[in-house]
């Protein structure tokens, strides 16, 4: 824009601030009085404080920027809507492989089931009502699973809904004592032989309701979890050792029985290649501790006082083993844009199953329903259905 000039003082219109905000302050200065005048400039300088004031924010301080999720961060600051993505264009990728999209693509597709197995999903939907609102059910229509998992569910009563009990006509829920609160489900279209939603000999069942469900089938047991967290500032690192205690108990005593899948939110990055920033939040940050990590592994594989205990195998990362890819980044910091995120949800099962699974994958673009995505395994049929 190029500044008007008026030969007489008389001519100028009067300058106000929707004058400035129209010219612009560089066009007042030449147009309003000569550009020479030391004066004009002071002024113009003045009024561009008065009536346009920097848009500068001040720099909010930062956390680090890979953290484990807690139960309480449902306070965080995160996007009030995820929108579905208008097109399905190819994904950026992050630089651990992973993409970077913030919506769930338009069109979800998944190649078809392997012949002669049965598919389970796994999906921490950081609450069912609000996952509902950004695509769940457009996953849940494509993945189409024989079994899935759904964990902090965040309800207080069984839904009613049909869509999801058309498709799944055994579901159990097991729900939290505290309100809009973790939350654990399991949905099957094969009807189990026993569920039970305890876990035994746990000194304060309150606190493990909404955490835990099993499901026995012919060929296997399913244990669902969304593990308790370690809290922030590890404050109840106490309670999290006494959840592995007893969980460890538990599901060696199942094994005995029968092959077990253990599948959900287990709430550990086993490894440092299980997270991001694994440095710098080891023995510092919930799902990361020494205690955590040592509990975990004592459960693939026992140590030599607990006899008769048998081995677990983490399917995704034997598949996996160079592989940093994650399911779970948080909302904030711009972490998944990053590539920056922890591997929380997993299938464990027992060793000697290791030979019928025949898929195990992370669903790494099913991302914005939830800040964590959905992990899927393909088994043969027998092992659930026992034919």
């Amino acid at each position: 824009m190029h500044p008007q000039v008026f030969q007489n003082r008389k001519d100028r219109p009067p300058i106000g601030p929707s004058m400035l905000t129209r010219i612009g302050l560089r066009d007042f200065v030449l147009c309003a009085r000569p550009a020479s005048s030391p004066s004009c400039l002071l002024h113009a300088s003045f009024l561009a404080h008065q009536i346009m004031p920097s848009k500068k924010k001040p720099t909010a301080k930062r956390k680090a920027a890979s953290e484990s999720p807690s139960d309480n961060e449902a306070t965080e600051s995160a996007p009030k809507r995820a929108k579905v993505a208008k097109d399905s264009p190819e994904p950026a990728v992050a630089a651990n492989g992973q993409p970077t999209n913030k919506a769930l693509p338009v069109n979800i597709r998944f190649p078809s089931r392997i012949a002669g197995t049965v598919r389970l999903s796994t999906w921490n939907i950081c609450s069912l009502a609000s996952a509902s609102k950004k695509g769940f059910k457009s996953y849940v229509e494509a993945e189409d699973p024989d079994i899935l998992v759904l964990t902090e569910t965040k309800v207080n009563d069984v839904p009613v809904d049909p869509v999801l009990t058309s498709r799944f006509p055994h579901c159990t829920w097991a729900i939290s004592a505290k309100k809009s609160y973790s939350g654990t489900a399991v949905l099957s279209k094969h009807k189990p032989l026993s569920v039970d939603t305890k876990l035994p000999g746990h000194p304060d069942p309150s606190s493990v309701k909404g955490r835990i469900v099993t499901v026995e089938f012919p060929g296997c047991y399913i244990v669902a979890t969304y593990v308790t967290n370690a809290g922030q500032g590890l404050k109840t690192l106490k309670e999290k050792n006494v959840w592995n205690e007893h969980f460890t108990t538990y599901i060696r005593d199942l094994d005995k029985k029968k092959p077990v899948i253990w599948m959900g939110d287990l709430n550990v990055a086993p490894t440092a290649i299980d997270l991001a920033n694994a440095k710098s939040n080891w023995n510092k940050t919930p799902g990361y501790t020494k205690d955590e990590t040592e509990a975990f592994q004592n459960i693939l594989n026992p140590p030599e006082s607990a006899v008769g205990a048998g081995k677990f195998v983490d399917v995704w990362r034997q598949n996996h083993p160079e592989d940093k890819h994650y399911t779970y980044f948080s909302y904030r910091f711009n972490c998944r844009t990053k590539g920056l995120g922890w591997r929380l949800d997993m299938f464990v099962v027992s060793e000697r199953l290791v030979e019928k699974v025949r898929m195990c994958e992370i669903r790494s673009d099913i991302y914005g329903a939830s800040d964590h995505v959905p992990v899927v395994m393909e088994i043969e049929s027998d092992i659930v259905t026992g034919s």
